[in-house]
This record gives C-alpha cells, structure tokens and sequence, in this order.
C-alpha cells in the first residue's frame, strides 16, 4: 500500500478536478488510500477510497451518492448505509477496488434540509418520487461527470460497477467509462424501507429483484 501511495502523488490534469492529497486509511473493513479531490466547478471536496492496485480494465467500483441519514445514522428509511458497508466489504475481498463517495448527492441531490422534508411528506403517504415533485424539486438532481473525471484521473477506463441503477450506469458512459460489468448490489429489505425500494424498482428503473414475492407493508 505504502507504493501505491506513492503512485497516487500528484496534481489532476483535469481541468475540472485538483487532487489535493492522499493518505493510507485503515478502516474496519481493510486498508485503503485516501484520496481527495477539490471539484474546482462546485467548490464541493470529493474523496475516493482506493485499495490494493489500480487497474486501468474492469476495476471493481461503487459510485456512492452521498447519505448522511443512511451512512452516518444507520436510517433504515434507504438502504445507503448498507449498500456503503457491502461495497466496502466486496472491494476488500476482492483485492483491490475503488470506493468513489460522491458529495453533493444527499437526497438524491437536492440535499439534506429538502431530503428530512422528503422524508416528512413519505411518513404522510407520498412516495419518494411524488414527495420531491411536491417540494417542486428535481426527482434526482444528481450528476456523475465528477466520478468520471476522478476515475480517469486514477487512470480507470472501465470499471465493474456495483450498483442496481440502470441511469447511473449510463450516465457513466455517457462521461466516458465503459461498464464492463454491473455487478448487483442487493440490501435486505427492512419494512420501514421496502415501499421506498418498491418506488425505486417501479418508478426509477433499479433491478432489485430481492423485492420478488414480498408482501408490501
């Protein structure tokens, strides 16, 4: 790890990003590099967890949207939190991998003041999508140009993605990064989430066929 460090040293020749620092960051699920970008367009700080070697083909990835509610706080309102902790755990089984959390994604991107008031109107009966709509706000505001420069500034131009989300699939492409593969990324349902990931399946196009044959709640 200590080459790959080494390795990661550098200022981005993006125009979009600078790399501003990496350092080795032991966690509970292995050991990674940390490495943190300044997003010169939106003043936003992005960081990418790297372990073991880079590989320019089909890297094992997760382009994770920032949840603090999920992350941070174990919310089973989503399954953010979950999904972060499996991601993490598969890229260290692994051998090698990138985490990319993307800031600037809470709530889908409208962030986290009208995600909690999101939150309010489903406890009322909207679903994830009418209670966005209903706030006059963006379904999902999100933008994934930004994981795209980060990856090819690690030199990754295609990547096995782990995700169960068709759009960010192709918003990827459509930056330049070929899916060599989407790998799923199946949480276990909770009955406080279940009607938030059946409104994902049906209404936002995610594959979560975990849901087959579960009652709804």
């Amino acid at each position: 790890m200590a080459d790959q460090a080494l390795a990661l040293n550098g200022v981005s020749r993006i125009s979009g990003i600078e790399r501003v620092v990496d350092v080795r960051m032991p966690t509970e699920y292995g050991e990674f590099v940390a490495v943190g970008y300044l997003d010169r367009s939106t003043g936003q700080e992005q960081i990418a967890l790297v372990h073991g070697e880079i590989q320019e083909h089909a890297m094992l990835t997760r382009v994770h949207s920032e949840c603090l509610t999920g992350d941070a706080f174990a919310s089973r309102h989503c399954e953010c939190g979950d999904q972060l902790s499996a991601a993490l755990q598969a890229i260290v089984a692994e051998g090698r991998g990138i985490l990319l959390y993307i800031r600037g994604h809470e709530g889908r991107g409208i962030g986290l003041l009208a995600k909690l008031k999101a939150m309010k109107l489903q406890s009322e009966g909207l679903d994830t999508v009418e209670a966005n709509l209903a706030l006059g706000l963006p379904v999902d505001a999100r933008d994934f140009s930004v994981a795209a420069e980060v990856l090819h500034d690690l030199n990754v131009r295609s990547v096995r993605l782990m995700s169960n989300n068709p759009r960010k699939q192709e918003a990827l492409e459509g930056n330049g990064i070929t899916i060599a593969e989407r790998v799923p990324l199946l949480a276990t349902p909770h009955k406080e989430n279940l009607r938030y990931l059946r409104t994902k399946r049906e209404r936002l196009d995610h594959i979560l066929p975990q849901l087959d044959g579960l009652a709804a709640h």
